[in-house]
């Protein structure tokens, strides 16, 4: 029995090392006791250790044949997805933030696609963009957040996406944005740690123009290269991970409306194999 699991392991890191591309689900966090167990102190240690037991659980759990080699892998653990059952969807709400860690607009067409397809869902009910940030030295501008938006807006017109935020915006930007917007802001996420209150002329903006205003706690950087790195490294020891680089995460939430609990949450992840 041994000698088999070693084997399904082998064969499964032959399809780690072949894939181009990584998509990972970690499943409902809410009922794997495995991540309940733990208490991460930020969202980066949450999504570290996510990866690294997704991965892991993948490799001792999977039943690839080493014959049938594909350049996306999907690592996923079946019992732990929580797909959304139709008759079930009008109770629920379903809120994604996005964290893009490269530009490029079909990173957040593919993320709310596998989200739809992962959740059995038509349409994500709020999607939060946060955009990588700007190079060092420079400030975000409106030119930085447009392409992103205008493939926001695009999800919004085809009804995949219902409404869609933004992510540490000042006034003034969030203003720039509305203006120019097609598809008005619904909300603007103000991380706590920069700002312990809400400043009033972002406030005064928000109200007037119905923004919601919410609060995070997410680093600028969710995620490093050499973090993420780790955590592969760890969740499947021996794996070569240096060319690994990860495009977007996305984080999901399914609140029970009548109730405002959260009856799943977890994240989706993409990375992709630098060529060498």
């Amino acid at each position: 029995m041994d000698l088999q699991n070693t084997n399904m392991n082998t064969e499964a890191k032959v399809q780690l090392n072949h894939a181009k591309t990584l998509r990972l689900h970690t499943g409902n966090l809410v009922n794997r006791s495995r991540m309940k167990k733990k208490c991460p102190g930020s969202p980066s240690e949450e999504l570290r250790d996510c990866i690294q037991a997704t991965l892991s659980d993948w490799l001792s759990t999977t039943k690839p044949s080493s014959t049938d080699l594909q350049d996306t892998l999907v690592c996923s653990i079946p019992e732990a997805t929580d797909a959304i059952t139709p008759e079930e969807r009008e109770e629920v709400k379903v809120s994604v933030k996005l964290f893009l860690c490269e530009s490029g607009q079909s990173a957040i067409r593919d993320a709310v696609e596998m989200a739809c397809q992962t959740l059995a869902v038509s349409q994500l009910d709020s999607v939060i963009i946060a955009p990588p940030g700007p190079v060092e030295g420079d400030s975000q501008t409106l030119a930085h957040l447009q392409p992103a938006w205008e493939e926001l807006e695009a999800l919004v017109r085809s009804q995949q996406i219902a409404a869609i935020g933004t992510s540490d915006l000042d006034k003034d930007l969030l203003e720039q944005l509305y203006n120019w917007a097609q598809v008005k802001p619904s909300s603007n996420q103000v991380n706590l740690a920069s700002c312990c209150v809400m400043p009033p002329d972002l406030t005064a903006f928000a109200k007037e123009f119905d923004i919601q205003l919410l609060t995070h706690n997410d680093p600028k950087e969710l995620m490093s290269a050499a973090t993420f790195q780790e955590a592969m490294r760890e969740g499947a020891p021996g794996l070569i991970v240096t060319d690994w680089r990860l495009e977007w995460v996305l984080r999901y939430s399914i609140i029970v409306k009548s109730r405002g609990i959260i009856k799943s949450k977890g994240y989706l992840v993409s990375a992709r194999r630098e060529s060498p």
